[in-house]
């Protein structure tokens, strides 16, 4: 369903497992950085009121998923601390040349958004699949159905706006980028690296 070249190596889960509360931090600024990007596309976007309506709502569910992963940190005693670079996003915004016209700009922030909600999915399905606390899987199977949601309304978008054709191409061409990508990444106790 996902669409995804490269599976994440199983290993990763023993890793993300072995430093839970680090997995729990890293999610909790993934999930800023999401409600950050949906305002940053109603900003630089507000012309699309169908997108801008999506987003708000968006802004909402990724706040209230901060809330609840920062709700699991605090009931373990451990603070947030400052966020980190994330690799993978780092590696995967280079893969779209800069500039071009706004609705490039703008399917390429949406094909960009999708592939990091997927790549969540994906890993919010191991955890949820593979963690020996049953709570902790309970709540990331619950947020994979999210992320799944959120994957798909990117990607339509992206499809919405840009020539259909030529959407699926570039689409292709970043997963193929992606799959890459995973290839150095699934050692770290990090959502995505």
């Amino acid at each position: 369903m996902l669409g995804l070249k490269l599976p994440t190596d199983p290993r990763w889960v023993n890793i993300a497992e072995k430093n839970i509360d680090e997995i729990l931090i890293d999610h909790a600024h993934c999930e800023q950085k999401a409600a950050s990007t949906a305002i940053s596309l109603i900003v630089s976007f507000p012309e699309y009121t169908d997108l801008v309506q999506e987003m708000i709502a968006l802004v909402k569910e990724e706040m209230s998923h901060f809330k609840l992963v920062l709700d699991k940190l605090v009931a373990k005693g451990v603070t947030l601390g400052r966020d980190r670079k994330d690799l993978y996003v780092v590696e995967l915004l280079k893969f779209f040349p800069k500039g071009g016209s706004r609705t490039d700009q703008l399917v390429h922030r949406l094909l960009y958004a999708a592939l990091i909600e997927a790549r969540s999915c994906e890993r919010f399905r191991l955890l949820s699949e593979n963690l020996e606390d049953k709570e902790l899987a309970k709540f990331y199977r619950d947020l994979m159905v999210s992320e799944a949601n959120h994957y798909t309304l990117f990607l339509q978008f992206a499809r919405n706006y840009g020539d259909l054709k030529q959407v699926n191409e570039k689409w292709d061409a970043l997963l193929e980028y992606e799959a890459n990508i995973m290839k150095n990444l699934g050692t770290k106790e990090s959502i995505h690296g």
